[in-house]
């Protein structure tokens, strides 16, 4: 798959590898994608995270804070509450800066969220399970940003066999 990236952060000091300055246009297979996008990324806003246990984008917040993740609820009708410990922002705006915007929204919404991201000077936006816009992927890719569509990470981590670089999560977490 051709990937298109953007530029990438300074070095993290919380035992994941840091994002290096990746090509415009570099040639990596999906798989190789998703592995480096997850290795290197560190804050995450779950756009459309939910309250309710049962609800996928409330299983996914779990799981990325159980890598060590910095991940982000971003609800607005969640706002000011508190969401796994972490609080609930009402925009993508207060969640910066971001390195991925990961997107529980129907598809006919996600467009609107791509562009947010891609305002916000996102690196990347990873549209969930059944999440599929192909014109604000193009959008995104256009503008330097990964994307990952139709996927999700909780079960490209393990599929992947990924774990942290250090072998254990950061602290805190």
């Amino acid at each position: 798959m051709m990937a298109e990236h953007g530029q990438a952060s300074e070095a993290l000091s919380n035992g994941f590898p840091a994002p290096r300055r990746w090509p415009r246009k570099l040639c990596m297979s999906e798989d190789e994608t998703i592995r480096h996008l997850l290795l290197t990324t560190r804050r995450i806003a779950v756009v459309g995270a939910s309250d309710r246990p049962d609800r996928p984008s409330h299983g996914v917040l779990r799981f990325l804070l159980a890598q060590g993740f910095d991940a982000v609820p971003v609800n607005p009708l969640l706002a000011g509450r508190s969401l796994l410990g972490r609080p609930v922002l009402a925009s993508l705006e207060e969640a910066r800066p971001l390195d991925m915007v990961d997107v529980f929204r129907r598809s006919a919404e996600a467009g609107a969220v791509v562009d947010e991201a891609i305002r916000l000077g996102a690196r990347s936006v990873w549209l969930q399970l059944g999440v599929i816009d192909e014109t604000a992927a193009a959008r995104a890719r256009a503008a330097g940003l990964i994307v990952v569509m139709d996927r999700c990470p909780a079960i490209e981590w393990p599929r992947l066999r990924l774990s942290h670089p250090s072998g254990h999560c950061p602290p805190g977490h």
